[in-house]
């Protein structure tokens, strides 16, 4: 990853795999499952496409909330400099700090392989 544009056959994959819902909807749907959702709007991983703004659906649990463990990877990546749109590519690309898996992949497990994978993502 060397900071070149991401295709939109990637977001095509996001979108099908995980769904990307624009950011309007989410806060809607949000906005029926909380009184106030402007805490968990500041967490979003969100992805900036053209003139649009969308949220990957591998951030959400099926309730809607979101997934604590994507939500403290996201942190850390923030901490690390690493933008949003890369931080999603990087959850979908098989990596070989997690024998050839996705991030994605482990988010019901342990989060320190995670965290140390994202600490070696090298996006520039």
């Amino acid at each position: 990853m060397n900071g070149q544009p991401i295709s939109d056959e990637t977001w095509a994959g996001i979108r099908a795999d995980f769904t990307l819902p624009g950011l309007q909807q989410v806060r809607r749907r949000l906005s029926e499952l909380m009184e106030d959702p402007e805490p968990v709007m500041r967490q979003l991983v969100r992805v900036f496409i053209n003139d649009g703004t969308f949220c990957p659906g591998f951030q959400f649990l099926p309730g809607g909330q979101l997934h604590p463990t994507v939500t403290a990877l996201f942190r850390r990546a923030l901490e690390l400099d690493i933008p949003h749109n890369y931080f999603s590519l990087w959850m979908i690309t098989p990596n070989r700090d997690l024998a050839g898996t996705r991030p994605v992949d482990h988010l019901e497990a342990d989060p320190a392989p995670l965290l140390c994978a994202l600490e070696s993502y090298r996006w520039r």
